[in-house]
């Protein structure tokens, strides 16, 4: 009696896991959900005409849903906040407009300089350390003065007048910084990483004033503020002399010389006047 009881127990706890089997089988799979996360793109923080190129203000994070990004669409990381920096705008961005790679063109793309280029206008690189650079604060689009500061030498030249700085450029504006670091050229760990090449818009005779300037000094870029009047000049501004900006050194030129007689026999005699001393009178 006892055998027939487990037999019909063991039977009936069969039967019922393949009851189970079966209406775990014969029951409809519930489709998968796909993985939805969250994608962070560079955007565009306010509008941007065509032809402006891209500056670090100008970007923002949107942050999309979904599996993949958009087509042609930029991941906001920091290498491509770098990458892109620079870029011009091919046509004109709303404000928190996703940028695509079709809508603008990178420093070291093919025909960068040529779409960035205004008719007539040429593009002109000067070489400049990581101080009279501003320390790394310029950036494309900006408008700048170019400043030319040399040390004079001439015959009885005052210690006031050793050094001089002048305006080169005034309002120009700038289209690359660090083509050749762009292009992937290496500067690890060298003195040569602290150089910068600004490329800037200037005009044929510009160019030429460039040129003439690199090999008399040192140059430095001042910033201008945005959107500031453009008042032409009619004449460069004057230099400015060491002895303006160090009353050290023009307490250095004393008192000018007079002039001074030069007896050549009894009856000729020649005045000999210093330049420095007829300019004072």
């Amino acid at each position: 009696m006892f055998l027939r009881i487990s037999l019909f127990i063991l039977l009936a706890l069969g039967l019922t896991g393949f009851g189970t089997v079966a209406w775990l089988d014969l029951r409809p799979a519930r489709p998968q959900t796909a993985i939805v996360q969250k994608i962070l793109l560079l955007a565009t923080a306010h509008p941007l005409r065509a032809g402006s190129l891209i500056q670090p203000a100008d970007f923002t994070t949107f942050a999309a849903t979904g599996t993949k990004p958009p087509a042609g669409a930029v991941l906001d990381t920091s290498a491509n906040r770098s990458a892109y920096t620079g870029a011009m705008v091919r046509h004109p961005l709303d404000a928190g407009a996703i940028i695509i790679t079709g809508d603008v063109i990178r420093p070291g793309d093919h025909g960068f300089l040529a779409a960035v280029l205004k008719p007539g206008m040429r593009a002109v690189s000067v070489g400049v350390d990581a101080i009279t650079g501003t320390a790394g604060l310029i950036w494309p689009g900006d408008h700048v003065d170019l400043i030319l500061t040399q040390s004079l030498s001439a015959p009885n030249l005052p210690p006031a007048k050793s050094v001089a700085a002048e305006t080169v450029l005034s309002d120009v504006r700038v289209i690359a910084i660090d083509q050749r670091l762009v292009q992937g050229a290496s500067t690890h760990g060298t003195e040569e990483a602290m150089a910068r090449t600004v490329t800037l818009e200037v005009t044929p005779d510009q160019a030429e004033r460039v040129d003439v300037a690199a090999h008399l000094g040192p140059l430095s870029l001042i910033v201008r503020p945005t959107g500031a009047a453009v008042h032409p000049r009619l004449a460069p501004p004057p230099p400015v002399y060491s002895g303006q900006v160090s009353p050290a050194l023009a307490g250095l030129s004393g008192p000018m010389a007079g002039s001074i007689t030069i007896y050549q026999g009894p009856a000729q005699q020649t005045q000999f006047i210093p330049p420095q001393a007829a300019t004072a009178q």
